[in-house]
């Protein structure tokens, strides 16, 4: 290899994919990669360890998700390099991401080509936001911000609790948290909590575990 291969860090869980991905940049000119991790933990250490120039990485990971990997990292080498490579096009994801420092946000299905190319753009020092992630991102920025209350209620709905319950989970009176409700389906735009529930979980502002559990 070359002083001009691009050196690639691969963070991926699912074991398949890892693997696909290793085997398909393993046989592109120009690009090495000199690390692996199915974890957000692992990957802060290979980092470290490998000091890859553009890092691949998923956004939902064991132990440590991709935008706190991203944060993590990037708070000791902030020129580090990050293309999100995931199945989640939700606003508040990509908003996320990007926030954190991301360069790029592909989704999976992306073909070869455009995988390769962005990883020759972002070693470059370009950012690539695809059209219609950008789309996305500009809905999300044009959005009202749900308060950090409003927040919490709205985890609790997703778990499927009754008002009631969330004013216990909360120490909140019954009233509070159907105000806080009220609020929040006027800035989702939906009508109900099971229309909430539905895009908290489609736009990324709850996120669930693989075993489809909530994640904190």
């Amino acid at each position: 290899m070359t002083g001009n291969t691009i050196r690639i860090l691969v963070v991926e869980d699912h074991q398949i994919v890892r693997q696909g991905l290793v085997a398909l940049l393993s046989v592109v000119d120009g690009v090495e990669v000199v690390g692996q991790a199915a974890d957000g933990a692992e990957a802060v250490k290979q980092f470290e360890t490998c000091h890859p120039d553009v890092t691949l990485i998923d956004l939902r990971l064991p132990k440590m998700g991709g935008v706190e990997v991203i944060q993590r990292v990037r708070a000791n080498h902030a020129n580090a390099r990050f293309i999100v490579l995931t199945t989640y096009d939700g606003d508040e994801d990509i908003y996320r991401a990007l926030q954190a420092g991301a360069r790029a946000y592909l989704l999976k299905g992306m073909t070869v080509e455009v995988l390769v190319s962005t990883i020759r753009s972002v070693h470059a020092g370009k950012s690539i936001i695809p059209p219609s992630i950008a789309q996305k991102l500009a809905e999300r920025m044009a959005t009202e911000q749900l308060t950090q209350r409003e927040q919490e209620v709205l985890e609790q709905i997703v778990r499927g609790k009754s008002n009631k319950e969330i004013g216990q989970t909360l120490d909140i009176s019954e009233a509070t948290v159907k105000t806080h409700i009220n609020n929040l389906l006027g800035k989702l735009g939906v009508e109900d909590r099971t229309q909430a529930a539905t895009a908290a979980i489609q736009r990324g502002l709850v996120q669930l575990d693989s075993q489809g559990d909530l994640r904190i």
